[in-house]
């Protein structure tokens, strides 16, 4: 709804009274027209209606997301990046989460593993270009969308105009930005766009919106900061928010999000009718035709929430056939920068996510979440991405209309058009009825410089498998060649030396058809199922793809015919450039060479007459390169010489020596385990002192009291993590109090306990779809005057996210919003006093190291004996695989060595419980001081959690804990946890190293 004149004009004064105030540096906004725009800050990154230009080369984006804080393992982030350079993307998009390392108003910390200095250089040593996206609101699927959790005292509203959000946002933002900054293209790094804000997209009508000045006053401060490439926003709704043109907030190149399927993983193999989008290019056409069609987040998986059904179900949701379909469908739009949200999605380690995750990021990523590469989606994506890097004529078409009748003798087939002006023509092909899982057949009649030709030319016709997209070409460049037209889909082509390598791929048994334009002679160099007929005109040449690779020449030109699934095995890693060292030629089919083999290629380079290439292998397989650079005769896998062979095709033949070792892995319930109580809190002689008192107040402006004193974490700067509070009351007459009522708020799948003088009175379960819950207990008979001790231990899932603007949805308090003490006559018996703790130290966070997230208030955790090494002489020897009676929380740690063959192998690992409902309890998983998961015995539906290596010393000492808390009387036990290794890996990537992060030591505040 509108503001009144009256409370716009306020709005307006205050937002002047803000620039106005010494050390703020908001309004009066800056506008440009969208000419100077191009021209205004750099000239290295431009753009056309079509694509960027990046120094001066026409540029298709292909990105994927992948976030550094969530795998706080910096050797590994290169690893990462090279598995998504493999795929034939150039770019990754990243957010930065202002919450770990603002935690504390005014005290910026980003040392270790919070240091992004490595992160930008890893891109660069990959050849990778980065999007930016620091926020100051990320979303993101973190605790508080990225908000520290202070700002749920912040008297303004979030995300907009208020002075005091504004001024909020200025130290992370003038810390952070510059060393953005500082990595940009334009200073030799890899950044070349820079996201603004987050979906700033949905309003709920109370606060003015979109509001042009707040976005202005985003863009602004980066540009402060030293932002100098284009900015770049993602609108959610698509809906046309700060597009270039709009006056204040409007970005330079406008952006959306896409998720057709949305984020309902518990029926993957269904797809929805109104699904698929058919109005990309309209949208864009009306949103921005002046900038490229941009796609900021394309689902590339989906998030899973406590009781859901697992990140497997959501990898088959997005899976190959949902890539052949959705993803090429952006294409048929003109998409010129697209952005796979996740392709690697990582770990929620230490509560840095939000309530409607578990531990697990994995999203279904084609980049599992420990960095392992088993899905089939990862390889589609590899074929559709270097199709497109190999096609630099797509950007230069314009989408036609779709039709069924135009180009096909099928009405169940759709053609959608993308044509040129003579530089290559492309067809994108796809069931009418996309959610088709049968295949139909059909001809094709397509317009070529030769006229219009029905295909095939020489008898059956072309099959399109159910759920399946192909796309078809005309009159495309190949190296000195042009196919006329070509019916089997595109891998890549190469220049290698005198030759030009071309790799095509189909379904088995389907029949294609090419044609070069002139009448060549063809010979035929494996295979037999090719037949070839020369006209005046053109060459045609017919198949049947069968598992057999078949391969033909026709003078320079060497064409191999595969099936999809062999596809899946070859690679095309970029040689780099003096220009442009390990970015090739920017990004249009930049000099490679073809690999086929192994599970992984992750960087190919020439030195002296030696070809290098660093690959990954998890079977013994040949290894095979397809026209090598000119110039070489050595070969070098993973920095060994390597023998080969050569093919009667001239290609390199070798197999190299690959082994895989035994890997032996301690059985944790062996261990030396040892075990405490962690809610010594319940024992009559504990003393509080420490403690924090709870005030009469609250500084949260959205959720006013309903108690006489605020029990709300964030007021005692204790937002993350566990909260624990203690009430003393003096019984009462009226028969004493006879139940206890409390409304408490921790996220969803939150739990809470509570004691009476260290006697369990009961405890509210975690449910999947509740933040907040109503719980009555009934308490023992009090003698009247009698003192008694409440112990509520309330969990925090983490803090909700603001998406919507105008809810302060972040500022849903966690502890407990409402309480009552009945008597058995109806009175109330006054809590005389409360008290509240959380992690030690709050916002003054003991663990710079691991970050202000990672700890929470459990006993074990204030004291640190989380961390390697505590001190035994406070500890019992028993395991929790033992039974432990009675409701509370205990804790346990244990010391392990491995001895695995870190170097040379990646052996991914991962603590997997043995699942069980039969005792509801939740247990915190510890690893060297790490909390790498949460465990919810009853609602799942994580039960396997992976470490990366770094976290894990592979090759050394290690330390394992849990904490348990156990909901029910009958107390806990955990019926099984192993560690678990997947197949090791041969691998060419850079050493791992451990992270150092402390052990344990005295703290002498706990308490």
């Amino acid at each position: 709804m509108k503001l009144s004149t009256l409370v716009s004009q306020v709005v307006l004064s205050s937002l002047a009274a803000a620039a106005a105030i010494p050390g703020t540096h908001f309004g009066p906004f800056t506008v440009v027209s969208d000419a100077e725009r191009r021209d205004l800050h750099q000239d290295v990154v431009t753009w056309d209606a079509h694509s960027l230009f990046i120094r001066g080369e026409r540029a298709m984006i292909y990105s994927g997301e992948f976030h550094p804080f969530r795998l706080p393992v910096p050797s590994l982030w290169l690893d990462v990046f090279q598995k998504i350079k493999a795929l034939g993307f150039n770019t990754v998009s990243f957010y930065v989460d202002w919450a770990l390392l603002e935690a504390k108003e005014g005290d910026y910390r980003a040392e270790g593993i919070f240091d992004l200095d490595p992160f930008f250089k890893a891109a660069e040593t990959a050849g990778i270009f980065l999007i930016a996206r620091p926020g100051p609101y990320i979303n993101a699927e973190v605790a508080g969308g990225g908000f520290p959790g202070r700002l749920q005292r912040l008297a303004g509203q979030l995300r907009t105009k208020s002075p005091d959000f504004l001024n909020a946002t200025e130290n992370y933002m003038s810390n952070i930005v510059p060393l953005i900054a500082k990595y940009q293209i334009t200073n030799g790094g890899p950044v070349i766009l820079y996201q603004a804000e987050n979906e700033y997209s949905i309003s709920n009508g109370r606060v003015p919106f979109p509001d042009g000045e707040y976005m202005q006053a985003v863009i602004d401060q980066a540009r402060r900061f030293g932002i100098v490439v284009p900015i770049v926003n993602n609108d959610a709704s698509k809906d046309g928010h700060n597009r270039p043109g709009t006056g204040a907030g409007g970005v330079d190149i406008y952006g959306y999000d896409a998720y057709p399927l949305a984020f309902d993983c518990s029926n993957p193999s269904f797809w929805r009718p109104d699904a698929l989008p058919v109005d990309y290019h309209e949208v864009h056409m009306k949103n921005s035709p002046n900038t490229p069609f941009l796609i900021n987040e394309f689902g590339g998986g989906s998030y899973d929430p406590y009781g859901g059904v697992g990140y497997e179900k959501c990898a088959a949701l997005t899976n190959h056939e949902y890539e052949r379909v959705f993803n090429k469908d952006t294409l048929a739009g003109g998409i010129g920068i697209l952005s796979i949200y996740m392709l690697f999605g990582g770990t929620n380690w230490g509560n840095l996510g939000h309530s409607r995750g578990y531990t697990s990021y994995d999203y279904g990523s084609a980049i599992r979440e420990d960095r392992y590469l088993d899905r089939e989606k990862y390889s589609e994506l590899k074929l559709e991405a270097l199709f497109n890097r190999a096609s630099p004529s797509y950007l230069l078409t314009t989408p036609g209309d779709l039709s069924t009748t135009r180009y096909t003798d099928n009405v169940n087939i759709a053609v959608t058009p993308l044509q040129s002006n003579g530089t290559g023509d492309y067809y994108v092909v796809r069931h009418s009825d996309y959610q088709l899982t049968t295949s139909a057949s059909y001809k094709l009649r397509l317009p070529t410089s030769n006229g219009t030709i029905t295909v095939p030319q020489t008898g059956g016709s072309l099959t399109l498998p159910g759920r399946d997209t192909k796309i078809h070409v005309t009159d495309y460049p190949v190296g000195n060649h042009t196919l006329q037209y070509c019916t089997a889909e595109i891998f890549t082509w190469q220049k290698a030396g005198d030759k030009t390598i071309l790799v095509l791929y189909g379904g088995l048994g389907e029949i294609h058809e090419l044609a070069l334009r002139e009448s060549h002679q063809v010979v035929l160099l494996a295979g037999h199922l090719i037949s070839t007929t020369p006209s005046l005109v053109n060459t045609v040449i017919s198949w049947t793809v069968d598992t057999q690779r078949q391969a033909v020449q026709i003078n320079d030109l060497v064409i191999y015919l595969v099936d999809r699934n062999s596809a899946y095995n070859y690679w095309a890693p970029i040689l780099p450039t003096n220009k442009n060292g390990n970015f090739g030629s920017t990004v249009m089919n930049p000099e490679a060479v073809i690999i086929n083999g192994p599970y992984l290629v992750r960087s190919a380079d020439v030195s002296g007459s030696t070809l290098n290439i660093q690959a990954d292998f998890n079977k013994t397989t040949e290894f095979e390169v397809i026209g090598a650079p000119k110039g070489v005769s050595r070969l070098s896998i993973n920095g060994k010489s390597t023998k080969f062979t050569k093919s009667k095709e001239g290609n390199w033949l070798a197999k190299p020596s690959i082994t895989f070792p035994d890997v032996k892995l301690p059985d944790l319930k062996s261990l030396n385990w040892m075990s405490l109580d962690s809610l010594p809190e319940l024992q009559p002689s504990y003393d509080d002192s420490d403690w924090t008192r709870a005030q009469n107040f609250t500084r949260n402006p959205v959720w006013p009291l309903s108690t006489p004193v605020s029990l709300y974490g964030s007021d005692y700067g204790y937002n993350t993590g566990a909260l624990l509070f203690r009430g003393r009351f003096t019984a009462t007459g009226g028969g004493g109090p006879s139940s206890l009522s409390l409304r408490t708020m921790g996220g969803l799948a939150f739990a809470s306990s509570v004691w009476l003088d260290g006697v369990f009175v009961g405890a509210t379960l975690a449910q999947a779809n509740n933040d907040e819950a109503n719980s009555t207990y009934t308490l023992p008979t009090l003698e009247p005057g009698t003192l008694h001790v409440l112990t509520i231990v309330v969990d925090n899932m983490g803090l909700n996210e603001d998406f919507v603007i105008g809810d302060e949805d972040m500022k849903r308090p966690r502890g407990i919003l409402s309480y009552s003490l009945t008597n058995s006559d109806g009175s109330q018996t006054p809590i005389d006093s409360w008290k509240i703790t959380g992690n030690l130290g709050g916002e003054d966070y003991k663990d710079h190291f691991r970050g202000p997230l990672n700890e929470g208030g459990l006993f074990a955790e204030r004291q640190g004996y989380h961390q390697p090494n505590p001190p035994a002489v406070k500890f019992l020897d028993k395991t929790p695989f033992e039974q432990h009676d009675g409701a509370g929380i205990q804790f346990y740690t244990a010391k392990f060595t491995l001895d695995l063959p870190a170097h040379d192998y990646d052996i991914p690992l991962s603590f997997v419980f043995a699942n069980s409902t039969s005792q509801p309890y939740h247990a915190f998983l510890y690893v060297n001081g790490f909390q790498f998961g949460k465990y919810i015995s009853y609602l799942g539906p994580q039960t396997s959690f992976p470490v990366p290596e770094g976290i894990i010393d592979h090759s050394g000492e290690n330390w394992v804990a849990l904490a348990v808390w156990a909901l029910d009387k009958g107390g806990a036990t955990v019926p099984g946890l192993e560690l678990q290794a997947r197949q090791p890996v041969l691998t060419g990537r850079q050493p791992v190293e451990v992270v150092d992060s402390p052990r344990w030591r005295k703290r002498s505040d706990a308490y």
